[in-house]
């Protein structure tokens, strides 16, 4: 089945096997199809395609499979249908589409297409379920990124992959699932990517040069290297190259070879000579065949190489050179010079005399070979021709010689020069005078004669050439002179002069001495650093034999005086090193920035003369921090006494760390590491704070984790343990356990005996030591004869004091005050005691209704005295003696921090606290009559029985 998808022709093609045989079968109404949808040109690439395909169905497990084939060109946009697979699989009619999907009949299940995988499906393409229909995705496709390698077959794997099956066809490959099972299909989907013009060539270099030698012949054809390169495939590749500017003397070919690559060849036109021109620089422009053609350039640089195709020439062919016969030996008389305007080794010239030229002449002148001067190279005798003929020849490589002709003529000299006679003061060696550089001025250095040898002739001389030196008339005698120093001499400055006395007579002949003078060094200089202070840096924790430094310093002075040693001052610890003869500084221990931070201690530098000359530098060495010391709390744990009810965010206590870096290493935060919902540290100060109130009936003690962390890289931590501690205060008024209520009563006999017990009273206290020591009174009392009865201030039994009378018949009330002792100010409770003396109890109502009438009681403001009396015989008072002396000791430093903590929190609360306060009471609610030491509602008899 053939199908035109839309403007970007996208196709496809169907085909079905049978997986029985594995013999492929194409459907006759999908060819009648293909004829009537496509040309007879397109109509063989289906039946290759078939044939290509065939062979894969046999990989199949599926009672149908089918492939698919469409074609799209690459870039497109997202959203392009590529193609229907539910109308080109002929699993619903074409025009229905979509809708004929959704309207399906009931009876049959809606179709459902899926990819067989996950892999790269939405990368591309996607997929709709339900109308099967192939979109492109919001990816571009790019067929040169999808398809970098063209050689490979087409190959499938997992629901989507890419490959390309020829030279030029690139592949986006799927598989498909169709379901249910009444429609079920396995399909191979093949999208061709087809290439558009989206690349320009490219040079894979800017720059191309070409070497041509300059004898070439025309049309010699050099292969340009680099050629341009376009991802592109087919047309839209390079076709053809071109030259901005051809000079009139090139032009370019393209050769194709068997793979279809372009080569671009250089082809010359012309003659060329590299002494008229050595290079050409034109741009080559490579082009595709796209519509429009996209255009790649890159500077071509065409260099002609040298042959040897000049020989060395003379400008002139003759020269004339006069020399008088008293010239001094050594002295350049004439050159000549060739021209060569090759190259290199092309152009190599080397001068020789002719083998025309007498061997008396090349006696006496000399001809160098290379520069092709000619010198005076023996004295002019009497007898030597006045007219000398030297033929000189230029070779060249490969070259007939070029020929010059010099004619020297002799000039000879009837008279004889003046005579300059020297006689040296100083020490002369070979006609050098050497002189110290410290010498004095006016330092003699030689005497010269001036005399005429013919006697006639009046002579004169100067001193020529420049220098601290003077020729100078010696008095009294004629035609002396004395050359001295006119000024100190530094070698430093200058080691060598050479200077010249010149003499002449009244005829106009001159005569030339020459004088040469060499300084010699004196050690006049010393060492110098080029900075005075070294200031050094290194990182602690060093290397053993870490190097600090080089040292260098420079010494003006020549041979061993400027010879340079270094030395450490007698500051310099020990354990620095310094190499006497490099000069290179090192420390042999590993230092430590936190035991001494800043060395400074000086160097020496001396030089190797007599006497030695030295110098000092000084060596400031800063070691630099490393994060090597965690931080280090001051304690190695801290235990704080807090008294309860300490306000929110009070200052508990501070913890104190330090860290032995500097900087940034030496920075520490503090946090806590637990409880950290209760507490917190200020990490500036070191504060440690509560953030609630801390009551210590809830929790007495508190222990704390808190870390300390610096700001190195990496940072380093430590951790302490705090222990807090709370003190009590007292903020807890006894609690009344026994009697449960006012309205409980207690029905007592009146044959009760005196000193028997009655009832008691019962009460607890959270609080600790003193502040729980409870005391028990009666502050009220009501009835017949209610003193008859008395309280234990300690234990709170409640005992009949006297016998009972029969008047004493009836309830007697007793208001019982429980106090602790705490400080600064006791609480207490109260708590009615209710005895009914009878010997029965026969109305009950009645009892309850003197409970609930409103008791008149006199209060007594007497405090309960406890007095704690010795239990123990004496002999066991004895022995416990030193428990109970540790024991007081141990409870009065107790006092002693309570009371301070107690005048602490009397001070922070100020006097807003009104002393109403001091009478506060915890009443138990008078609730419903509780009957004590009683079962079952009966009232216990009480009696001396």
């Amino acid at each position: 089945m053939l199908r035109r998808g839309n403007a970007h022709s996208s196709r496809a093609l169907a085909v079905s096997w049978r997986s029985e045989t594995c013999h492929p079968r194409l459907d006759m109404g999908l060819l009648h199809r293909l004829r009537s949808s496509t040309s007879h040109r397109n109509l063989p690439h289906a039946f290759l395609l078939f044939l290509f395909v065939g062979p894969f169905s046999c990989l199949a497990s599926y009672s149908r499979a089918t492939e698919l084939l469409y074609s799209l060109n690459e870039g497109l946009p997202a959203g392009v249908l590529i193609g229907s697979l539910a109308e080109d699989l002929r699993l619903m009619p074409r025009a229905a589409g979509r809708q004929s999907q959704q309207q399906q009949p009931e009876g049959n299940p809606p179709l459902s297409f899926s990819l067989a995988s996950g892999g790269l499906s939405g990368q591309y393409v996607t997929l709709d379920n339900r109308s099967g229909e192939l979109h492109t995705s919001e990816q571009e496709i790019d067929r040169e990124a999808l398809c970098l390698d063209q050689g490979g077959g087409a190959a499938w794997g997992g629901s989507i992959s890419i490959a390309s099956s020829s030279s030029d066809t690139c592949l986006l490959l799927l598989d498909v699932l169709v379901l249910p099972q009444e429609y079920f299909r396995f399909v191979k989907v093949k999208i061709a990517i087809r290439d558009i013009n989206d690349n320009a060539p490219q040079f894979p270099v800017s720059q191309i040069s070409v070497w041509v030698p300059e004898n070439s012949p025309v049309n010699t054809r050099l292969a340009i290297e680099h050629p341009a390169v376009d991802p592109d495939i087919g047309i839209n590749g390079v076709q053809t190259y071109r030259l901005l500017d051809y000079h009139g003397m090139f032009t370019l070919d393209v050769e194709e070879n068997e793979n279809g690559e372009r080569t671009p060849y250089l082809i010359v036109m012309g003659g060329l000579d590299r002494e008229t021109q050595d290079h050409y620089v034109s741009i080559i422009i490579a082009e595709d065949g796209g519509s429009p053609p996209l255009l790649g350039s890159a500077t071509l640089t065409i260099s002609i190489s040298d042959i040897n195709d000049n020989c060395p020439l003379f400008v002139d062919s003759q020269i004339n050179v006069t020399v008088y016969g008293n010239a001094t030996v050594g002295t350049p008389i004439a050159a000549v010079q060739a021209v060569d305007k090759d190259l290199g080794t092309n152009a190599q010239i080397t001068y020789s005399y002719s083998q025309k030229v007498p061997q008396e002449s090349k006696d006496l002148f000399h001809l160098d070979e290379t520069t092709g001067v000619i010198k005076l190279f023996s004295q002019i005798g009497g007898s030597v021709l006045q007219m000398h003929k030297l033929t000189i020849l230029a070779n060249g490589p490969g070259c007939i010689p070029a020929v010059i002709t010099a004619l020297v003529s002799i000039i000879k000299v009837i008279f004889r020069p003046p005579e300059i006679v020297p006689r040296y003061i100083a020490n002369e060696i070979d006609d050098i005078v050497y002189l110290k550089e410290l010498e004095p001025v006016n330092t003699p250095i030689a005497f010269f004669t001036i005399r005429d040898p013919e006697g006639k002739y009046k002579i004169n001389c100067y001193l020529d050439g420049e220098g601290p030196f003077r020729l100078a008339p010696y008095k009294p005698y004629n035609n002396e002179y004395l050359l001295e120093t006119t000024k100190p001499m530094d070698y430093e400055l200058q080691q060598f002069y050479e200077i010249a006395i010149v003499a002449w007579n009244s005829e106009g002949f001159h005569v030339k001495r020459s004088v040469k003078i060499q300084l010699l060094d004196d050690n006049d200089n010393a060492p110098v650093f080029l900075q005075p202070l070294i200031e050094l840096t290194i990182e602690e924790n060093n290397a053993p034999n870490a190097f600090l430094t080089k040292l260098y310093a420079t010494d003006a002075d020549s041979g061993e005086r400027g010879q340079v040693s270094y030395f450490l001052g007698p500051d310099a610890p020990s354990y620095f090193s310094l190499d006497s003869v490099t000069g290179i500084l090192t420390v042999s221990t590993q230092l430590d920035r936190e035991e001494k931070e800043k060395y400074r201690y000086t160097v020496r530098a001396v030089d190797s003369g007599k006497p030695p000359r030295e110098s000092v530098a000084t060596v400031a060495l800063t070691v630099l921090d490393k994060n090597d010391n965690s931080p280090r709390f001051i304690n190695k744990d801290f235990s704080f006494f807090v008294p309860e009810n300490f306000p929110g965010y009070g200052e508990i206590g501070v913890i104190s760390v330090t860290d032995a870096d500097a900087g940034r290493n030496g920075w520490v935060a503090l946090s806590v590491v637990n409880q950290s919902d209760i507490f917190v540290i200020d990490t500036g100060k070191g504060m440690l704070r509560a953030k609630v109130s801390l009551d210590r009936e809830q929790q007495s003690s508190y222990t704390l984790w808190v870390e300390a962390v610096d700001g190195g890289e990496p940072p380093l931590s430590s951790t302490t343990k705090i222990t807090i501690l709370l003190l009590d205060i007292n903020d807890n008024p006894p609690l009344v356990l026994f009697p449960q209520s006012n309205m409980s009563y207690l029905l007592v006999l009146p044959s009760t005996l005196p000193g028997s017990p009655v009832t008691e009273v019962y009460a607890v206290d959270k609080d600790t030591g003193m502040n729980a020591v409870i005391a028990y009174s009666i502050i009220g009392r009501r009835g017949p004869r209610p003193e008859s009865f008395r309280i234990n201030p300690k234990t709170g039994n409640i005992t009949l004091e006297e016998a009972l009378l029969q008047t004493d018949y009836g309830l007697h009330r007793l208001l019982v005050k429980v106090s602790d002792h705490g400080y600064p100010e006791p609480l207490h409770s109260t708590v009615m005691v209710n005895l009914f003396v009878n010997d029965t109890v026969s109305n009950e109502s009645y009892i309850e209704s003197l409970l609930r009438k409103e008791p008149e009681i006199n209060i007594e403001e007497k405090e309960p005295q406890i007095s704690i009396e010795p239990t123990q015989r004496k002999v066991e008072s004895v022995s416990c003696m030193p428990t109970l002396v540790a024991l007081s000791v141990i409870s009065l430093g107790s006092i002693t921090l309570v009371t301070g903590m107690g005048i602490y929190i009397c001070l922070r609360k100020g006097k807003k606290q009104h002393r109403e306060d001091e009478n506060l009471e915890v009443q138990i609610p008078l609730k419903g009559k509780i009957h004590l030491h009683m079962r079952e509602r009966k009232p216990m008899d009480i009696s001396n029985i």
